[in-house]
């Protein structure tokens, strides 16, 4: 597919669909079990069925997406298993939504023709993310996108309940869960959001049954005092001591409740009285577990008081807080009110304040499966990157509760519990044909379903064909690697490692990458409907996938937890694209009659160029390849950039244009190409589309840059020597360049440029003098010896063992250079001494933020190296 010319621009639109296609056609992406080759699997974190691409799904698929490419390009039978999530709450939130629209219910469809309605919009939005992913370049095995309700993984799910529930670790009791009053159902500890809210601690009395003054209780909560049941106070508070046994009455109501004691009570908050609602707080439950008290329920599932609550009943929990609380205060009850701030969870999909809710529910019980994942983390077979999540993992598996695995909800994975009316209970993936205790066939299936997370526990092994012994299964499992972000650890990545070790004896990964989450320079989350950054699609469209790409990566530390973003970013990475382009434009125009198949690399004749370039590629191939290993992803693309535009393009490139026109045409065509396709190689990872149209465009094997072979390292190609010269020569160009800028030397006109060096330089710098005079624009290079005469009218400058005259009597006048030398020094002083006025101000160092003092820290460095610079320059051309 070699062109006969480049187009002079980069165009991404005209070059990422046409790849991307061509790839799928060939089916690059698949993986098959093949026995002769190693395998290397990554399990993609299932984005939502009802989810769209944001960035931090950019950030973690390009991720996901560069590792696997790498590992390919190393020879690895790659799997990237794509797959998305059924998403319980947030699905059935959505098609309700729709459902409203049209002022219907799902209880007014019932439930077969509500799920029917839920598959319909799955058919129509399922697979829209799917499509984004690609618009991204991600090399996953399309063929085997998993949907967490396919049939073959339904089962498997209904496998594992039944399993769990057989060894006795899955059990339904009535416990104190997180309920949404909007969603109806339970949600787990770590789906609640917690928010910062204003609330008002009132200050309740509650009269003494024998008429005596009683006891004041302070409480966020005055609409569940209907529900009260006791009053507790510490046993060692001697305020309340001589009412521990006695009676106060529940201002709403007026019913007789006991005081009792017990340590659980906080004695520094509000009154030290607690007044105790088993039906409504976790701690009032275990209190009232603990001391036999009765369990009184005053909300309802949607939020609304009962009968309990007396005349309030029918009232939304809210408003009867109002209303209880001024017709206390009417009543004389309420000793005082003030402001309270206080953090309340919400529900994590509809951000409905959650209720402590007493229900039935289905719970897996985690002390037996935490056990063994704890101790593979800590004897390393699963690692954890940045190595600081593995104390958080602890920590959490080590306090781990038991997990309330159902949800009243009707998109799901059903439970596989059959009731019969005598009372026996029964576990079966199909319905039974009878009672097994007494022959019914009367059997009621469970209403509720699983847990979303529940069967994303299953994924590693659930999509290679578990229950079932598949080929897939034994070639693949244990995958190598999962990318993901924090706030999934305990969610997911600590129950996969649980279902794992307990469905197929082994860890599904040997590593977590816990990528940095995406912000803006804010700090807050990107999204275009916050009005707080564009969503990836749109930076796509403007800038192109690779730059987007090249920018996150090039930002994703290890040492950081989050990844500061904006635009001004991938601009920088489009001008990066751009000069990639231009230098491929550049040596694709200079290959006429190149045939790399003809060349021996060992007969040619290397110039100091040449040999410093190819030690520099062999380097990066080193530093590259060691950085992705070690998932040090920006360190990677640090490495690349430097060495394309730094090293390849500003200087090998310019420099190859001074031989091309020589003897020297071949050897250096063939350095040319050989760097640049190589190194497109390693860019590739990052840059996909990019990377396959330069390779293509230049003399290569293979059908595509995709499958080509990971270049290897080359030790033989390191020259010190070659380095160390070429730094002296780049030094010495740099700053003749910097004498010209200094002293405004008109940009067209030719200078002298003389060189005093020791006799053993002097063969480089001869050999030099073609480079120097291109990059410098010197008509003359001549090379002396230390104790040479000066030249007159001279600026100087001393590089390392060199010391580099440019004489300007004959290029302009002299007085008027220094003029303008200090001038420029007098406006670098004054910078100067702003700069230094800031970083002497303690109220600016302790305000500003981080990154704007350590930007001004610079600048300081970059004015003093500047001022020194000029009044070099100053001094040199004075002492003419």
């Amino acid at each position: 597919m070699v062109t006969k010319t480049l187009s002079p621009v980069y165009d991404p639109k005209q070059v990422e669909g046409k790849w991307y296609q061509f790839w799928l056609e060939r089916g690059y992406f698949r993986a098959t079990v093949d026995e002769t080759r190693r395998p290397y699997a990554i399990m993609m974190p299932l984005p939502n069925v009802t989810g769209s691409l944001h960035m931090g799904h950019a950030l973690n698929n390009t991720l996901q997406d560069l590792l696997t490419r790498f590992r390919r390009m190393q020879g690895f039978n790659a799997l990237w298993q794509p797959g998305t999530d059924h998403a319980g709450i947030a699905t059935q939130n959505v098609v309700e939504r729709e459902l409203a629209k049209e002022g219907l219910t799902r209880e007014m469809l019932g439930r077969e023709k509500f799920l029917e309605r839920v598959w319909q919009w799955k058919a129509k939005y399922g697979d829209l993310i799917y499509t984004q992913l690609k618009r991204l370049g991600c090399s996953c095995d399309w063929d085997r996108a998993t949907f967490t309700l396919d049939p073959g993984y339904y089962d498997a799910v209904l496998e594992a309940f039944i399993r769990l529930y057989e060894k006795g670790y899955i059990y339904r009791g009535k416990y104190m869960v997180n309920w949404c009053p909007r969603c109806l159902t339970s949600i787990s500890d770590l789906e609640v959001e917690f928010q910062e809210v204003e609330s008002t601690l009132y200050y309740v009395r509650y009269p003494g049954a024998d008429g005596g003054e009683g006891i004041v209780i302070a409480t966020q909560r005055p609409e569940t005092i209907p529900a009260d049941v006791a009053v507790a106070v510490h046993p060692e508070d001697d305020r309340y001591r001589h009412l521990i046994g006695t009676f106060v009455i529940v201002p709403v109501g007026g019913r007789r409740v006991p005081v009792i004691a017990d340590r659980r009570v906080d004695r520094d908050f509000g009154s030290g009285a607690l007044k105790i609602t088993p039906g409504h707080d976790p701690l009032d439950y275990e209190i009232g577990q603990d001391h036999g008290l009765e369990i009184l329920v005053t909300i309802d599932e949607r939020g609304r008081l009962n009968d309990v609550a007396g005349k309030y009943a029918g009232m939304d929990r809210f408003q009867a807080r109002e209303v209880i609380a001024r017709d206390l205060q009417a009543g004389g009850f309420i000793v005082r009110a003030e402001p309270y701030r206080t953090s309340v969870g919400h529900c994590d999909r509809c951000h409905t304040v959650i209720e402590p809710y007493l229900s039935e529910q289905w719970f897996c019980r985690m002390k037996e499966l935490a056990e063994p994942a704890i101790r593979v983390v800590k004897e390393g077979k699963v690692r954890f990157i940045p190595e600081r999540w593995t104390k958080v993992y602890l920590d959490w598996m080590e306090n781990i509760r038991d997990w309330c695995i159902s949800r009243q909800l009707w998109w799901g994975h059903r439970i596989p519990i059959w009731y019969c009316p005598c009372g026996e209970t029964i576990a079966s993936k199909t319905e039974p044909e009878g009672c097994p205790r007494c022959g019914s066939r009367e059997l009621r299936q469970e209403e509720d379903v699983l847990d979303t997370w529940f069967s994303s526990a299953l994924w590693p092994f659930a999509t290679l064909g578990w229950p079932r012994e598949t080929p897939d299964l034994r070639y693949f499992y244990p995958t190598n690697v999962l990318i993901t972000g924090r706030d999934i650890i305990f969610l997911w990545v600590a129950r996969m490692i649980m279902m794992g070790l307990e469905f197929m004896g082994d860890v599904p990964f040997s590593h977590v990458y816990i990528n940095p989450t995406v912000l803006n320079l804010e700090g807050k989350r990107m999204s275009k409907s916050l009005g707080t950054g564009l969503d990836p699609l749109d930076y796509i469209e403007i800038y192109g996938t690779d730059a987007l790409r090249f920018a996150l990566v090039l930002r994703c530390s290890q040492a950081q937890q989050d990844l500061r973003f904006g635009e001004k970013m991938i601009e920088d990475t489009r001008n990066f694209a751009n000069k990639i382009w231009n230098a491929a434009r550049f040596v694709h125009m200079n290959l006429d009659g190149f045939d790399p198949s003809i060349i021996d690399p060992a007969r040619l004749s290397l110039s100091l160029p040449d040999r410093w370039i190819l030690s520099r590629y062999a380097r990066t191939v080193d530093a590259v390849t060691t950085a992705l290993e070690g998932y040090e992803f920006n360190e990677a693309a640090r490495v690349l950039y430097d060495f394309i535009w730094g090293e390849y393009c500003d200087w090998y490139v310019e420099m190859a244009k001074a031989d091309l026109s020589t003897e020297r045409r071949a050897t250096v065509q063939y350095v040319l190409w050989y760097v640049l396709s190589n190194t497109m190689k390693l860019l590739h990872p990052i840059m996909p589309f990019l990377t396959e149209e330069v390779w293509q465009n230049l003399p290569h094997d293979g059908e595509s840059i995709m499958v080509s072979s990971w270049p290897q390292r080359e030790s033989e190609h390191i020259d010190e020597q070659a380095e160390a010269e070429m730094s002296l020569l780049m030094d010495l160009i740099r700053e003749v360049r910097s004498i010209r800028a200094d002293t405004r030397v008109p940009p067209n006109a030719e200078v002298e440029v003389v060189v005093h060096a020791p006799a053993s330089l002097h063969g480089m710098l001869t050999e030099g003098e073609r480079y120097i005079a291109l990059l410098t624009r010197a008509k003359q290079v001549t090379v002396g010896r230390p104790e040479g005469k000066k030249p007159q009218k001279a600026a100087s400058a001393v590089v390392g063992p060199l010391e580099v005259f440019v004489p300007l009597g004959d290029v302009m006048d002299l007085e008027v250079a220094l003029a303008r030398l200090r001038e420029d020094l007098r406006e670098v002083e004054l910078d100067l001494s702003t700069v230094e006025a800031k970083l002497s101000n303690p109220e600016f160092l302790e305000k500003a933020p981080a990154e704007v003092v350590e930007k001004e820290r610079i600048r300081r460095e970059e004015l003093r190296a500047r001022r020194s610079a000029l009044e070099s320059r100053l001094r040199s051309l004075q002492s003419n």
